[in-house]
Order: structure tokens, then C-alpha cells, then sequence
């Protein structure tokens, strides 16, 4: 099981897992695009819903500007005495209108007159029952096109498990494992209220499961998802892959899920050869030349060999500021700082779509380019936006061809093969399935930054106690390893710290320190004479 950052209520609780059955192959799942991301979803469980998820569902609706339309056509009565109690419920919040919507004649349903209340609504609420019931009528129609344009424009859709489940790609037909295609509004994943659930998945490689106790409800909003409600919980199940276990467990109200980083934790399980591997490849930079800070600062002497590497004053150097968050500022700091350091030629090159980022009219910069710079942040959104895309293949391109590549924080840790503090929902998990795999510029090892000013030394031995096979490397602020085949010389302000899982500790220290003007080979895992 994967360590999480956990907190709970005002606080962050996350679920970090994955998935899936042994063996499986990652055509089976479902493709990932971080920028197409679900509209807003309320799923409850069975029984009564709860007060904060008709609360929530209201306000995404617009409270008294809502307009919504229920629909009960998954029971098996649709004017049951729950559909017509929980109607009555949305009425009494006092939004602009509420509608019922049902018919079992798919013909009626493909009609224009029927699906009105849908173009002009802010919601739509799904009552429980069989998804298939609910399928059966709508798969196909008109409802089905106006609920994915409501989505699309940002309304919510809300429901009790029965009828949310013909939501996603895949629901549970019967008592599982078997499933059926669904809606696809919430692809990658399988809902459920019970154990059914795990069957399901390692049925489905590929897909996270996902199963709403009574009481319980889960609150979608773009890329994260919240346990909200009075009472139960939301389980996750994920079934065993490579050398991880199968997990079924439980999140009460206030835990947050990273829907993007479980359905890439879910492919990763799903792929042939799941990363990261038992024998990486050795630490060697056979061309070009890496500069990696550690963040908090940096010196003359870095950003002046970085722009020498990358072919002087003159050379085309791209900025990548895709690691800051949105808006990003008018000005790019990087930016500022090469040309004050003598860069003539400076292009920003940005983009959060990876279909964008796969584009060759977008990274035809890089193929003139003698240096890249990856800026600071959080190192996930560079693997959001350019992770298997063009782009990144470009960039490799670069160093092949004697070019350099830097960064700074993010910008380090994204350099090298294992990429330590990757999860969306916080920077404490060194390693976060899914958000594991660096871009790779330095084989073999695993980079964190800021590293004795944040006093990261446990975090590093306990990620090298999970993975060996690589070697840690800890840079500390205003301080940077610049690194030519598979030499590091360190320069800056303070110190790196290198953990070598081989070799037995000495005195109170499992890591050997390194201050300016030390060189260490990391192939042969030593210090360098000087």
C-alpha cells in the first residue's frame, strides 16, 4: 500500500492506490488525458442522501437559479415512493424549477419535445434502481446526447448509486464480475455499493473501483474527488499487480482522491513492464549536459555554464514553465534570469494539453534548441502536459544531440529516472504510483530537492529501502550536481547528499556528503579524488 499524506476534515486526506490484475495489458485501460477531465458528479450510496451531498448538489446547480431535472427511470417503479420523497426534498431547497424526466419508449426518448428540459437545465439527478433500466431507455438517444452537453458546459449530474452507475464506461451487470458499457462520463472507473466491487476489477484491467457505503457520498470536481456525508464510507478497490497486494479499503468524510493519479497508478499496474523496473539503467549521461538545483536559490557560476552548454549566448534556449500553477505570471523568473546572464535567444514554450504537447507545430522549437530549462513548481504538471508526447521525445532529443538541460526544484526532480514527490494533492509522498516516473535525462537515480533546508533525510532512506536498485541523490538549496557522463560535480552554496543502498552506513549518516568542488562518479558509486 502506498503512504499518503493524511488529514482529515478542513484538512487534506488523501488516498494514494492503484491497480491491477497480473499480467494484464495496458491496452485494456481506458486512455488517460488530464486535460478532459468529468463536470461536476454527487454519487450517494443507497438509502437516504445525505444533507452536504443535496447541499453540494445545489449549489453546483446554482441554488436558486438551479434548474433540475430528476430522473427515476433506473427503478423499477419510477414513481416510487423514494423518487417522489427525494423530488419533494430538491423542492423544499427552493431552487428555479425541478422537473421529472421518464419514459421507457426509446423512441420518445430520441424526441426533441422530450429531451427540452434537459437544454435548458443546471443539473440532473439519477434516481436509484438498474443502471441497465436507465441504459435500455437512453443509451443512444437524445438523453444521452443532452446529459453529456449539460456535462460538457459544466453542469452537475448527480445520483443514487443505481442510477449513477450508468455514468461511467464500464458498471456491474448483475453480480459481477460481468460488466457493461455505460455513459463514459466518468471514465476509468467502477461504481458499486459493495464487495462485488473486486471481483469487477481484476475482471477489468485498467479500472479503478469505486464503492459508496449508505450514507456516504462522493463530491467530483475536476481532477479531485471528496468523501462527503453523515455517515459510511467510500472504498476503493484495486486488484494486485506486479508486487503489489490487492486493496479494498475505506475513506471516511473529508478524505481526497486525485482521480488522474489513480487512473494513472491503474495503467501503470495494467502496463507489461510496470515502473519503476528491478534493474534500472546505469547512471550515465552519454551526451550533452545536466544541470539540476536544488531549488531556493542558485548561483552565477550555474546559469553560466548551463547557457556555455547549451552552446553559448547565441544558442536557442526553450523555458518550460508548465510546473507553476495557472495563471502563470506575465513574466517567467527563468527567463529574466538567462538573459541577465548573458541568453540572447529565449523562447517559453507551455501548454497543459498533452494532445497539444504531442503536436509537432508546438515543439518545432526544440529541434533548433542547444538548451531546455524546466522551471519550478510541482513536477506532476510537467508529466501531465508532456509525459509520452512529442515534446518530451524532442527534449531527449536535445541532450542526444550535446545540448543541456536544467532546473531547479520541480525542475530537478523531473531530470532523473525515479521521481520522488510527484502526488497532485501534496508534495510529503516520496513515492506516489503513478506520478513515479521521471522524464528520465539521468538514469538510475531518484533526485528531491531542498534537501537539507527541509531536513529530507528520512524521506530519502526510506524511499531507498523501498526501491534499491537506485541511487538517491538529495540536493540542497542554491546548490546544483552538474553532470557530463557519469560525473557529478556539485556547485553552490550548501551540500547534496548521495545514499548508496549497496553499501553499508557509516557512523549515524546512511549518505555520503558532497559540498563545492566535490565530483562524484555515479556509475561507480564514488567520490572522485581531487
Amino acid at each position: 500500500m502506498l503512504s499518503v499524506p493524511l488529514r482529515s476534515a478542513s484538512r487534506l486526506s488523501v488516498l494514494a492506490v492503484a491497480l491491477l490484475a497480473a499480467g494484464a495489458s495496458a491496452a485494456d485501460a481506458p486512455p488517460i488525458d488530464p486535460a478532459d477531465l468529468p463536470g461536476p458528479l454527487v454519487i450517494v450510496g443507497e438509502g437516504d442522501v445525505p444533507d452536504d451531498a443535496k447541499q453540494a448538489f445545489l449549489e453546483l446547480a446554482g441554488t436558486e437559479k438551479a434548474k433540475i431535472v430528476v430522473i427515476p427511470t433506473a427503478a423499477k417503479n419510477a414513481d416510487n415512493q423514494a423518487a417522489r420523497a427525494f423530488t419533494q426534498a430538491l423542492r423544499d431547497l427552493k431552487p428555479k424549477s425541478v422537473t421529472v424526466l421518464h419514459t421507457r419508449d426509446r423512441k420518445e426518448a430520441d424526441s426533441a419535445e422530450f429531451v427540452k428540459p434537459l437544454a435548458d437545465a443546471t443539473a440532473v439527478w439519477l434516481a436509484n434502481g438498474d443502471p441497465e433500466r436507465f441504459l435500455e431507455a437512453y443509451r443512444g438517444t437524445a438523453v444521452e446526447k443532452e446529459l453529456k452537453k449539460l456535462h460538457a458546459r459544466g453542469g452537475v449530474i448527480g445520483g443514487s448509486l443505481g442510477g449513477a452507475m450508468a455514468l461511467t464506461d464500464r458498471h456491474i451487470d448483475g453480480d459481477g464480475p460481468r460488466t457493461a458499457a455505460g455513459f463514459g462520463l466518468l471514465s476509468g472507473f467502477i461504481l458499486d455499493g459493495g464487495t462485488r466491487l473486486k471481483a469487477a476489477v481484476a475482471g477489468n484491467p485498467g479500472y479503478v473501483g469505486v464503492a459508496v457505503e449508505g450514507g456516504a457520498a462522493l463530491l467530483i470536481r475536476g481532477r479531485v474527488a471528496r468523501v462527503i456525508g453523515d455517515d459510511g464510507a467510500v472504498r476503493v478497490a484495486v486488484a494486485k499487480g506486479g508486487d503489489r497486494p490487492a486493496v479494498f479499503e475505506a475513506h471516511k468524510a473529508g478524505a481526497l482522491m486525485d482521480l488522474v493519479q489513480l487512473r494513472r497508478a491503474a495503467a501503470n499496474r495494467a502496463a507489461k513492464s510496470p515502473f519503476p523496473p528491478a534493474k534500472p539503467a546505469e547512471p550515465v549521461v552519454p551526451t550533452g549536459t545536466l544541470v539540476i538545483i536544488g531549488g531556493g536559490g542558485s548561483t552565477a557560476e550555474m546559469w553560466e555554464r548551463f547557457i556555455t552548454a547549451s552552446g553559448g549566448p547565441d544558442a536557442l534556449i526553450v523555458v518550460l514553465p508548465t510546473a507553476l500553477e495557472d495563471p502563470l505570471p506575465e513574466t517567467i523568473g527563468e527567463v529574466s534570469t538567462l538573459k541577465r546572464f548573458g541568453a540572447k535567444n529565449v523562447k517559453v514554450l507551455h501548454t497543459r494539453d498533452p494532445k497539444e504537447a504531442d503536436d509537432p507545430k508546438f515543439s518545432e522549437a526544440l529541434t533548433k534548441a542547444g538548451g531546455v530549462w524546466f522551471g519550478g513548481g510541482r513536477q506532476w504538471r510537467f508529466v501531465d502536459a508532456f509525459g509520452g508526447t512529442l515534446t518530451e521525445t524532442r527534449i531527449h532529443e536535445v541532450l542526444g544531440r550535446g545540448g543541456a538541460i536544467g532546473g531547479s526544484s520541480a525542475g530537478a526532480s523531473i531530470q532523473s529516472e525515479y521521481m520522488p514527490r510527484g502526488h497532485p494533492l501534496g508534495n510529503t509522498v516520496m513515492a506516489a504510483e503513478g506520478y513515479e516516473k521521471g522524464f528520465g535525462f539521468l538514469p538510475g537515480c531518484a533526485v528531491d530537492q531542498h534537501f537539507f533546508a527541509r531536513k529530507r533525510f528520512a524521506d530519502m532512506t526510506g524511499l531507498m529501502k523501498k526501491y534499491p536498485q537506485y541511487l538517491g541523490i538529495g540536493i540542497d538549496e542554491a546548490t546544483a550536481i552538474i553532470v557530463t557522463g557519469s560525473v557529478a560535480e556539485v556547485v553552490g552554496k550548501s551540500k547534496v547528499a548521495v545514499y548508496d543502498p549497496r553499501k553499508k552506513p557509516s557512523g549515524d549518516r546512511d549518505y555520503e556528503e558532497l559540498k563545492h568542488g566535490d565530483k562524484y562518479d555515479l556509475n561507480m558509486r564514488e567520490r572522485l579524488e581531487k
